[in-house]
């Protein structure tokens, strides 16, 4: 049996995004994202779903706080709804869209749980997408108009903030490869999209600073691993390519100034062009205080002329497929854990997710036994373990997700959560792994035999 420690100090949490829980699209002032109309419109997402009630934790939230109290963590990451704030995107505020934050902020700290806030998880306000969303250099304004808004409302009791989720699926997954909302599949709108992001981001770090906020601010950008098929150099390129264009491509820019240089030769190479402006790459550079990662699968790459953009093609492996999908092999996340450290250095690193689709559901006893997830996150957590071990600054982890949750263009077939949700009766039902979770969180270590 092998015991696996954590430093006194780390933090374990869980995390959610708002779309994906909150229901109560059309209640309290609410105005319409790019999800709503996304989802409402035939042929985008399976089944027809949309998030329209989801988990209803908008009516809920005091349930899932008692949840997360009675899985021991410390940490709750979660998302705002800029339409909740600003139904247009800008101009008049929804007070009662604050008021339902600060229940949910008061009912965690309540709790001794601390609020770990994302301002951008996807749900753009559907009016700033008729101007022209993000391709749009107003709307950065809009944002940081928004972001100013939650630091003066928000800036006694949150203390920890995401500027931007995942911004290569806001931009190339959303715009290039058109799976999710708006649905575009353009490249150069794409490449527009996830620079204006990057400006956003530094905009409001910049903001952060100026008033002097309590706290810390970062990013949670996409963390995947590609493994080469062969010795090749073209093998090794076309998975550096791979793993640059989710990640590096937004967090180059942050700690160098720059976009990565063989990354953005294959892309203007498709005669797309950065519409860099003066001052935007001074703009972006600046300082956070952690970096977030998303970690979920990695893959064996080759180099294939044919293979889109990146010609990089993922081949059958022996690697193990979670129920939508995505291969994936834990040592994997060590090395890309190792390569962030070698690349940005020692920077405080949050897993702020990490997770597995596993779709298994109540026995007739009623009890959930997800023994394959327990399996996933035990090996993740010994990487994650050994790649503090080896001097990665990671220093605390969130678990993806708390809840099984409307998964975006999957709808409600997919599901990630700790608890289980009967989406017909929005009944709650804790896994296995929630158990298993709990004992970590608690604890501070786990044991392996």
């Amino acid at each position: 049996m092998t015991i696996y420690r954590f430093k006194e100090g780390f933090s374990w949490g869980a995390a959610t995004a708002s779309y994906q829980i909150e229901g109560a699209y059309d209640e309290d002032g609410r105005g319409l994202s790019i999800w709503d109309t996304f989802s409402h419109t035939p042929g985008k997402v399976k089944n027809g779903d949309n998030g329209n009630v989801a988990c209803d934790s908008y009516h809920r939230y005091g349930e899932d706080v008692k949840l997360l109290k009675e899985l021991g963590v410390s940490t709750y990451r979660f998302s705002i709804a800029w339409p909740r704030i600003y139904p247009k995107g800008r101009g008049e505020v929804n007070r009662l869209g604050l008021d339902y934050y600060h229940r949910l902020v008061d009912a965690l700290l309540e709790n001794g749980i601390e609020p770990f806030c994302t301002l951008y998880h996807w749900d753009l306000p559907q009016a700033l997408e008729d101007e022209g969303g993000w391709n749009n250099r107003a709307t950065i304004d809009a944002f940081v108009e928004f972001a100013k808004t939650m630091f003066d409302e928000f800036g006694g009791k949150i203390k920890k903030w995401i500027t931007f989720n995942e911004p290569w699926c806001s931009s190339f997954l959303s715009n290039y490869l058109g799976i999710h909302a708006p649905g575009n599949t353009d490249l150069q709108l794409a490449t527009n999209i996830a620079h204006h992001i990057l400006v956003a981001h530094g905009r409001t770090v910049s903001l952060f600073r100026e008033q002097g906020r309590e706290g810390v601010i970062g990013i949670a950008p996409n963390m995947t691993w590609a493994v080469p098929y062969g010795p090749s150099e073209e093998d090794r390129k076309a998975c550096l390519r791979n793993i640059q264009w989710t990640g590096d491509w937004f967090k180059d820019p942050i700690f160098f100034g720059k976009y990565p240089d063989e990354l953005r030769e294959c892309i203007e190479g498709a005669g797309v062009t950065i519409p860099i402006l003066e001052g935007d790459m001074a703009a972006i550079r600046q300082p956070i205080d952690f970096l977030g990662l998303n970690y979920y699968s990695a893959s064996i790459n080759r180099y294939n002329p044919d293979a889109g953009l990146l010609k990089s093609e993922p081949i059958e492996s022996h690697y193990v497929k979670s129920d939508i999908g995505w291969p994936y092999d834990a040592v994997g996340f060590y090395d890309s854990l190792r390569y962030v450290k070698d690349k940005y250095g020692n920077i405080p690193i949050y897993i702020t997710e990490n997770g597995a689709c596993i779709n298994d559901g109540p026995d007739p006893d009623g009890r959930v036994r997800d023994d394959r997830r327990i399996d996933y996150y035990k090996q993740h957590l010994i990487s994650l373990s050994r790649a503090i071990d080896a001097g990665v600054n990671v220093v605390g982890y969130m678990a993806w997700s708390l809840l099984d949750n409307f998964e975006w263009a999957e709808g409600y077939d997919m599901r990630f959560g700790l608890v289980h949700v009967d989406f017909r009766t929005l009944k709650r039902t804790k896994k296995d792994s929630y158990y298993w979770y709990e004992k970590v969180a608690r604890n501070n270590w786990f044991e392996v035999k």
